[in-house]
């Protein structure tokens, strides 16, 4: 009999493979997100991970293309998606007659890109997007809400000291177009765009390099740097109106925007303008925002968006406008399981562990289907071990309760259950077992993901 080599088992850098028991805490996450989106009228849509290359990048260009997995198929040039938005454009304007504007949708799913390996990124990643799109116009008013959906994710996850920070792009190129700097534009606000990262120094010397008058530059630092309420700093943008059409148009979709996300019901702690924020993708062309862990701006931004003109101008002459955010679920989890945020308590596979003390195991199979009518996640422990293993099995995967079935409880037509976080062990009738534990798992059911 020959020897088999044994290959190493390894995963490839960049690609994050979770224990399961932190796993099930990522799926919950990811849960709370769908119910979200499905909560505010956004239909799901699933699209291929591979594409025909000249439909992934047909816009891309730069570090984006270098960063794309691609291959060849036989005579195909294929690419694996590198975020989700791309293949919404595709999917739009290839499903046109069939869609209903505006057209809300939500997406979960991997993508790829073949970027340096590095702490808290990865090269294959979950995104968690939603988008709405319009047949030609689409109200400001969705430019609000969209700030109250990540509102409603992160304080349902039980995040809640963090900031929504927005501005608008039309602000930005009307102040560039002031300032004759409309060419530059682009260029302009990837450099504001970092000022968090380098600094007022740095960014005001990158941009004295690129072109910029210094006693513009001061200018646009000192606004954009400006902190203060939303009010005021409107009232401050107010003094600027009449003298650009472009940032006349930003400053009103501005303050409609603040002004609704208000009405949405999202309290003025956890949103605030930030003429800072100006998202260095393109296509972004209005609304733009970035959320922030208050405790942790070290992090960066946690969940990002904003309004485009035009979603799909490479795959069809229709104009879509739309509006959306991303949140970059892999780095999310890492980001709160490196700062334990992530509860623990709420890892556990089932809810009750089953222990069979005879050999006969037809008590705890038929129990089994009563409890998970009941909806009560069971698992029975079929192995022959010892008790203190069984316990331990219950213990490993934090198992809020141990259910005991000897010949006495099988006799006597009851059941005894241990709350494995109390230490509480009781002989009940199984009518009276499941109400206890109901209860328990209510209580239990009320603690966010994130303590």
């Amino acid at each position: 009999m020959s020897k088999k080599n044994i290959i190493t088992p390894r995963t490839l850098s960049g690609f994050m493979e979770l224990p399961p028991q932190e796993q099930v805490l990522f799926e919950r996450i990811k849960r709370t997100l769908e119910e979200t989106y499905q909560m505010y009228g956004f239909f799901p849509i699933d699209t291929p991970v591979l594409e025909y290359s000249e439909i992934l990048l047909a816009k891309s260009a730069g570090e984006t293309e270098k960063q794309v997995y691609r291959f060849n198929k036989g005579d195909k040039d294929i690419a694996m998606r590198f975020d989700l938005t791309v293949p919404l454009a595709k999917y739009v304007a290839k499903n046109y007659s069939a869609i209903t504007f505006p057209f809300k949708r939500y997406a979960i799913g991997k993508v790829y890109r073949g970027e340096r390996a590095q702490k808290g990124r990865f090269r294959e990643f979950y995104q968690a997007d939603i988008d709405i799109i319009g047949d030609g116009s689409l109200s400001i008013v969705n430019d609000a809400e969209i700030p109250s959906i990540i509102y409603t994710i992160f304080t349902d996850l039980g995040l809640t000291d963090f900031t929504i920070r927005l501005n608008n792009r039309k602000v930005l190129n009307g102040l560039f177009e002031m300032n004759g700097l409309d060419e530059n534009a682009t260029d302009i606000m990837r450099i504001i765009d970092k000022i968090d990262k380098i600094g007022i120094s740095a960014t005001k010397a990158e941009l004295i390099e690129s072109g910029v008058a210094e006693d513009i530059a001061n200018t646009l630092i000192e606004l954009m740097t400006y902190k203060d309420t939303n009010e005021n700093i409107l009232a401050k943008l107010e003094t600027y109106t009449g003298k650009s059409a472009t940032f006349d148009l930003g400053y009103q979709e501005l303050k409609d925007v603040v002004y609704y996300i208000g009405k949405f019901g999202v309290p003025s702690d956890n949103y605030r303008i930030d003429l800072s924020i100006a998202r260095g993708l393109d296509y972004y062309t209005g609304t733009v925002y970035e959320t922030f862990v208050n405790d942790h701006p070290e992090i960066g931004s946690v969940c990002s968006g904003g309004r485009y003109d035009n979603l799909a101008e490479y795959y069809t002459k229709k104009s879509l406008p739309g509006v959306g955010m991303s949140i970059g679920l892999t780095r999310f989890f890492y980001v709160l399981n490196e700062y334990k945020y992530l509860n623990t308590k709420l890892n556990a596979p089932a809810d009750v562990l089953i222990i069979p003390m005879t050999d006969d195991m037809s008590s705890a199979v038929s129990i089994s289907a009563r409890l998970r009518e009941e909806g009560i996640r069971t698992q029975i422990y079929m192995e022959k071990k010892k008790f203190k293993a069984k316990i331990s099995y219950a213990n490993k995967l934090s198992i809020p309760y141990a259910m005991f079935l000897g010949e006495d409880e099988i006799k006597e037509e009851k059941v005894t259950i241990k709350n494995m976080y109390s230490g509480e062990q009781v002989t009940v009738e199984l009518k009276e077992a499941i109400a206890t534990m109901k209860k328990s798992f209510a209580e239990l059911g009320q603690e966010s993901i994130i303590k």
